[in-house]
């Protein structure tokens, strides 16, 4: 009986190892001495936007733009033609005051005089949030949006989501001006505004050692942006020697 419980045991053990080593974490980074494969578009999934978010102060609608999944009773995949869409959700996005959060593959932007929107880029990217910097605004009656996303599919995996390098962007609230703040394949880590000096800080780690993952082993980098700047340009400082 002993030998039952400890074989029963030993299964288990082996069961749940196997299922850590498949719940581990895709490398954000692979290199292969291949050309960049096309981000493949999942066809199943609907184009759809959330209802417009103004931002306080500003004349300017935002409409987040993303893909939903759509599921039969049965947790199965059907057409955006079935009639049953008992298991569609038509949120994309979350609103929290000055921030915009989700997985938007765009945000398109009308002005308040204007019946049109425009995309705010054309090239495929993956949204997961967007901050309005509201005390900048109030304070130097500049309107900017700082935004993390996926630009790059780092993974090589032929799609962009997640998995991939997360980067720093900023814009006007217009749209306008939309630029990449961080290094091509430098993983963002976090961003923070002060105001005292108008500058945006922000850090970055690259995968130093060539491993595919972002381990203790890899740097970690230092930037700037001055925000008053007519054109924003990334400076780097190292805060210890």
């Amino acid at each position: 009986m002993k030998t039952s419980l400890k074989y029963i045991f030993l299964l288990l053990v082996l069961t749940v190892l196997g299922c850590k080593e498949e719940e581990q974490e895709k490398p954000k980074v692979t290199y292969r001495d291949t050309q960049t494969e096309a981000i493949k578009r999942d066809t199943t999934q609907i184009k759809i936007a959330d209802l417009p978010i103004q931002m306080d102060g500003t004349n300017y609608l935002l409409h987040p733009i993303g893909d939903v999944r759509v599921y039969n009773g049965s947790g199965s995949k059907f057409s955006y033609g079935s009639s049953s869409t008992s298991r569609v959700s038509y949120a994309i996005s979350n609103y929290d005051r000055y921030e915009i959060t989700g997985y938007l593959n765009n945000i398109y932007i009308q002005h308040l005089d204007s019946t049109t929107t425009k995309p705010l880029t054309t090239k495929a990217v993956v949204i997961q949030s967007a901050t309005y910097l509201y005390s900048m605004a109030e304070k130097t009656k500049r309107q900017m949006l700082i935004y993390t996303l996926s630009d790059l599919d780092t993974n090589k995996d032929g799609k962009l989501d997640s998995n991939d390098i997360n980067s720093l962007y900023i814009s006007e609230i217009s749209g306008n001006d939309f630029m990449k703040l961080s290094p091509d394949y430098q993983e963002l880590i976090d961003w923070n505004l002060i105001e005292s000096k108008n500058r945006l800080y922000f850090r970055t780690k690259e995968d130093s050692n060539k491993n595919g993952d972002f381990d203790k082993d890899d740097a970690v980098f230092y930037y700037f942006v001055d925000l008053m700047d007519k054109e924003w340009k990334l400076n780097e400082y190292k805060p210890f020697d």
